[in-house]
């Protein structure tokens, strides 16, 4: 199916797009936010499209679209540089806190918000939706022993504002 959507096959592409939307959306809510992720998804696949011919089949194909995602993420950042380096993560959690059956998430939520971008899309990727540490380097653009270093400093971080929050009054 990669090949044919590759070749311009627009059926095939559809079936790719209903296999991966799903995972490539939480990977956007969770390195982006909710106010984010619809669009940075919509353009993925809009450059998907539009550069199908350039899949070369040596990766999977869901890794190259996780790269197109993060590489539109990176480079909205860029664009938005004079906004503070760090979310506080309040208008994430009301995003969030509006919507039902998110309450048990809310803590991680903000914990994430406050990651890095690249601490945030490590532990998404490797421990929320389970792509081994070889798969999310490629996905990053990094090398394996910076992915992991990345992983392992956003689980100490992550745990940090976890303990952190935990002893906050409620």
């Amino acid at each position: 199916m990669n090949r044919r959507a590759a070749a311009g096959d627009s059926q095939a592409f559809s079936q790719l797009v209903t296999r991966h939307e799903r995972r490539l959306r939480d990977f956007l809510t969770r390195v982006a936010g909710p106010g984010r992720s619809d669009d940075l998804a919509q353009d993925c696949f809009l450059q998907a499209w539009r550069r199908a011919g350039q899949f070369d089949g040596r990766g999977s194909y869901a890794a190259w679209l996780f790269r197109i995602g993060w590489r539109l993420f990176l480079d909205e950042r860029r664009r938005h540089a004079s906004e503070t380096r760090k979310r506080d993560g309040a208008a994430l959690l009301a995003d969030e806190a509006a919507e039902p059956g998110h309450a048990a998430r809310l803590d991680m939520t903000a914990v994430l918000a406050r990651l890095e971008p690249v601490e945030r899309a490590a532990l998404v990727l490797c421990d929320g939706q389970g792509w081994t540490h070889e798969e999310a380097a490629a996905m990053l653009e990094l090398r394996l022993g910076t992915l992991k270093s990345i992983a392992a400093r956003a689980k100490r971080n992550a745990r940090a504002l976890l303990e952190a929050q935990a002893k906050e009054p409620r």
